[in-house]
């Protein structure tokens, strides 16, 4: 009985592939990127690659960038996010399944905890980051991150 319904379930993801609709519902819908890597390539690595081994490339990169001090943009999660998740203020949180990284990993029945300490939305642009900056050196606080220079980082508002 159980091979019967297994045959049954890869012949309808087989043809629901080759035919338009038929597979609805049987594969995720994963989001679009909202970027290219460059002028030439899409993303990092060709697309199937990507599918089959991005956590071999997050691992290793996490791998030399805590171990070794090395931080390369070409496999870094940030760079996946700022790429693959939308900086809309409504943009879906990793909790949700149209979020790009839990859209296959639900559908795999995969956990993630990247996010528990990473960002799960873009980063904000490197001129909010400056102008914070500028904002601690102008107060005087040496470089502190204070509780309110905190605040405007997380809210966006400009100090």
């Amino acid at each position: 009985m159980r091979n019967s319904s297994f045959i049954v379930l890869v012949l309808g993801i087989l043809l629901g592939s080759a035919t338009p609709g038929m597979a609805d519902g049987l594969l995720p819908d994963i989001p679009a990127a909202q970027d290219r890597f460059s002028e030439t390539q899409g993303c990092v690595e060709p697309t199937e690659d990507m599918r089959k081994n991005h956590m071999e490339y997050i691992l290793h990169q996490r791998d030399e960038t805590v171990h070794e001090g090395i931080r390369d943009k070409q496999h870094s999660l940030n760079e996946c996010i700022n790429c693959h998740v939308s900086d809309a203020p409504d943009a879906p949180h990793v909790s949700s399944e149209k979020h790009f990284c839990n859209s296959c990993h639900t559908f795999a029945a995969v956990s993630i905890d990247c996010f528990q300490c990473h960002a799960d939305r873009p980063v904000r642009s490197g001129s909010d980051l400056h102008s914070l900056s500028q904002h601690i050196k102008s107060t005087g606080e040496s470089g502190k991150l204070t509780p309110e220079n905190l605040q405007a980082l997380v809210s966006g508002v400009k100090p």
